[in-house]
C-alpha cells in the first residue's frame, strides 16, 4: 500500500492540478521537441483513499481522487482508411456454413454512402445471402464468422447479432423479389409500413398514422407512379406495380441504405426495366446507397456504375460494371456461351404479335 502523503505535499498537488485545470490562464504548456509525439492524458483516479484534510490556505478539500496519468506514443497511432471510417457498407472475414457447404468465405467488401452496386452471380453464388447478412436478417458463424458494418454501425460480429440491430434496420430499406406485401390491405396501408420502425410501438400496434406520415406515403406512390391506385387491394396488383409498391415503402421508411434481393427475376422486360429506372433515381437524387443482386447483367452494366460478382462465396471481380467482358462473364457462370447474359437492346423491345392467317381449304 503506497505510503500516505503529508499535509504540504497534499496542498502541494491541489494546487498544481489547480493550475492545470485554470481555463482562465493565457498560457498553455507545449510539450518540447523530444515530447512532441507524446501526450499525457488523464485516465483514472488512484486506488489510494486518504483522510480529508482541510488545506489551510483556501479551505477546500485536499483529499480527493489523485489521478494518475498515462503517456501515449501518437506515432505508433496507426490512422484508421478513411475509406473505411465513412463506409456505408463494411464486410469484413465473413464466413457461412450451410450444412458443412460454405456459403461465404472469408469475404471482404466495403461500399462507400451513395454508390449503387450490383452483386452478380450464378445461382448459389452466395448474393442472396449476403444480403441477408447485411440486413441481419442471417447470422454469421459462430466464432470465425466475421464482421458487418452498416452506416457506421456494428450489425454483427463472430455470430452474434448486435443487442440493437432492430433499431439499425430502420435505416435499412429491404425489397424482396416476392414483394412481401400484405395482400388484404390497400396499397397505401402496404406503404404506411414502412414508417413502423420509427414509430412508438403502441401507435403502430393501433396503426394511428399521422398526417405527415400520410403525406410522405402518399408522395412515396407518386414518385412510384401509383399514387391513383392508392386505395386498391394489394393483391389486385400485377407483379411490378406489388414490386414499385415496395420500394415506395422503402422511400416512406426514409432508409439510408436500400438492399433489393433480385427484385427483377419475375417481372417482364419492360416492368424490369421502370424499376431499375426508380431504383437509380433514388440513387441519383436522394443520394441513397442502393445494393442489388441481379441475373441479368445487362441491367447492370447499363444502371449501376459497380459491379461486384460472386462465385462460390468469394468475390471474383469488383470493379466497374461497364469493363465486364463476355469472357469472364462465361467463366463466371460456367458456360461457353449464354444469350441470356448479354440481352441486346434491341430484344427488349416488345414485338407487335404477328397477324395469322388461315390458309384456305
Amino acid at each position: 500500500m503506497a505510503e500516505p502523503l503529508c499535509d504540504a505535499e497534499r496542498h502541494e498537488l491541489h494546487t498544481d492540478a489547480e493550475r492545470r485545470h485554470d481555463s482562465n490562464s493565457p498560457r498553455r504548456a507545449t510539450p518540447s521537441s523530444r515530447q512532441e509525439s507524446h501526450v499525457r492524458i488523464a485516465t483514472t483516479p488512484a486506488t489510494n483513499c486518504y483522510p480529508p484534510v482541510i488545506c489551510g490556505s483556501c479551505g477546500c478539500n485536499t483529499a480527493g481522487p489523485v489521478w494518475l496519468t498515462t503517456e501515449y506514443d501518437l506515432s505508433r497511432v496507426v490512422p484508421r482508411p478513411r475509406s473505411l471510417m465513412n463506409a456505408a457498407i463494411h464486410v469484413q472475414g465473413l464466413n457461412k456454413t450451410f450444412s458443412h457447404k460454405s456459403a461465404l468465405v472469408d469475404l471482404a467488401l466495403s461500399i462507400q454512402p451513395g454508390e449503387m452496386v450490383a452483386l452478380i452471380g450464378a445461382s448459389g453464388s452466395g448474393k442472396s445471402t449476403l444480403l441477408r447478412h447485411l440486413a441481419g436478417l442471417a447470422c454469421c458463424d459462430r466464432g470465425n464468422g466475421g464482421h458487418v458494418q452498416v452506416l457506421g454501425r456494428e450489425v454483427q460480429a463472430a455470430g452474434r447479432l448486435n443487442s440493437q440491430v432492430r433499431r439499425l434496420r430502420a435505416d435499412i430499406g429491404y425489397i424482396f423479389q416476392q414483394f412481401n406485401l400484405v395482400n388484404r390491405l390497400s396499397v397505401m396501408d402496404n406503404v404506411l409500413l414502412g414508417c413502423l420502425g420509427r414509430m412508438p410501438r403502441w401507435r403502430g400496434s393501433l396503426a394511428l398514422f399521422n398526417r405527415e406520415e400520410k403525406q410522405r406515403a402518399m408522395a412515396a406512390l407518386d414518385r412510384v407512379g401509383l399514387a391513383d391506385l392508392a386505395t386498391q387491394r394489394a393483391s389486385t396488383l400485377s407483379g411490378g406495380q406489388q414490386q414499385r409498391v415496395a420500394i415506395a415503402r422503402a422511400l416512406t421508411q426514409r432508409a439510408e441504405v436500400i438492399l433489393a434481393d433480385e427484385p427483377i427475376a419475375s417481372l417482364d422486360p419492360e416492368s424490369a426495366r421502370r424499376v431499375m429506372e426508380i431504383l437509380a433515381d433514388i440513387n441519383r437524387r436522394d443520394g441513397k446507397t442502393v445494393v442489388v443482386t441481379l441475373h441479368q447483367v445487362d441491367y447492370a452494366v447499363r444502371y449501376c456504375p459497380r459491379a461486384v460478382a460472386l462465385k462460390g462465396g468469394r468475390i471474383h471481380y469488383d470493379g466497374l460494371a461497364k469493363d465486364l467482358s463476355k469472357q469472364f462473364l462465361n467463366d463466371l457462370y460456367g458456360a461457353d456461351e449464354d444469350a441470356s447474359l448479354m440481352i441486346t437492346e434491341r430484344s427488349r423491345r416488345v414485338r407487335q404479335p404477328s397477324r395469322l392467317t388461315l390458309a384456305k381449304v
